[in-house]
């Protein structure tokens, strides 16, 4: 396409997952379905945390959290895809464009600053429990959870207004299923010296930061377990954190492999699919992998839905 003037441009092209005409009835499906998951697995826990007063615990509402921002981090992104392959449309405004980048930054970075409190919160309960009820105050607990909230505000807002001060001077086709925010700054034709290196700053120091803070966390939490003389010690402590520990895992293993995967690929479109584990399939599993693997999960909704939780 013949580049044009610097008018900003007022919609750009999202290409999606596969522009196969006879994939796309497979693609929707799978990814509706994916979608009523994560919707449906992580509105059970929040249920089960709000009904249940067993689990009024700092770690629950941790939880209860963690699972309002997966479903509101994938909202940010499937229901728009979905919508696309429905009306045979690859269209998204640019506003549309800018607020998918906003929503998607501030949600990605909630869900990382909330699993670095959660770490918080299993080496506070194991390395000192008896102090565990002064520290994890209610109204502590709160104010980290509003914390990460605006930090992550600040850091979302701050970068999707500098993606506002790019020019694009031809029609911007973005090789993603959303508004990725380094595809679209990659797609401007002004100077975005400044943006990657925010975007580079903001990810080595919150994104490094709290996966310090959680290899510091669990670093601690091995060698209290360690210095646990019986086994059946050992195992009690470990299971209050194996979910989590699960959790965290997953979450920055997809990340990490979405990067690395971009990095020596040649083809953006295999980051696309590998960022779908990130985006789509993280959220969906993480209720799951909390159900099965947490006794007081388990009984909660037990109690909830009247049947026993395998």
């Amino acid at each position: 396409m013949e580049p044009g003037n610097d008018t900003q441009m007022s919609e750009f092209l999202l290409l999606g997952l596969s522009e196969e005409p006879e994939l796309q009835l497979l693609i929707f499906t799978l990814f509706l379905s994916m979608y009523l998951i994560t919707v449906f697995g992580n509105l059970i826990i929040i249920l089960a945390v709000s009904s249940d007063s067993h689990l009024h615990t700092p770690m629950y509402f941790f939880l209860a959290n963690l699972s309002f921002v997966d479903i509101c981090f994938t909202s940010t992104t499937i229901p728009k895809m979905l919508q696309n392959i429905q009306t045979h449309s690859k269209v998204i405004t640019y506003e549309g464009c800018i607020t998918q980048i906003y929503f998607f930054l501030f949600l990605a970075g909630l869900d990382n600053f909330l699993l670095a409190v959660m770490a918080y919160d299993r080496f506070v309960a194991i390395c000192h429990p008896l102090h565990y009820m002064v520290i994890m105050k209610p109204t502590y607990c709160v104010l980290l959870v509003l914390m990460s909230w605006m930090m992550s505000a600040l850091n979302s807002l701050l970068q999707s207004l500098m993606v506002l001060w790019l020019s694009f001077c031809r029609l911007v086709e973005i090789s993603h299923f959303f508004c990725e925010i380094n595809q679209v700054v990659q797609l401007a034709c002004s100077d975005k010296f400044l943006n990657d290196m925010v975007m580079h700053f903001a990810a080595g120091l919150l994104g490094g930061a709290s996966l310090a803070g959680i290899l510091y966390s669990y670093s601690k939490i091995v060698s209290s377990i360690h210095g646990i003389s019986s086994v059946q010690g050992k195992y009690k402590a470990f299971s209050t954190c194996a979910s989590h520990l699960s959790v965290v895992c997953l979450f920055y293993c997809t990340i990490l492999g979405v990067y690395l995967s971009s990095a020596s690929l040649q083809s953006s479109h295999s980051s696309t699919v590998a960022s779908v584990m990130y985006t789509v399939v993280t959220p969906m599993l993480n209720p799951f992998i909390y159900s099965l693997r947490n006794k007081d999960i388990k009984m909660a909704l037990k109690r909830i839905i009247g049947v026993p939780v395998m």
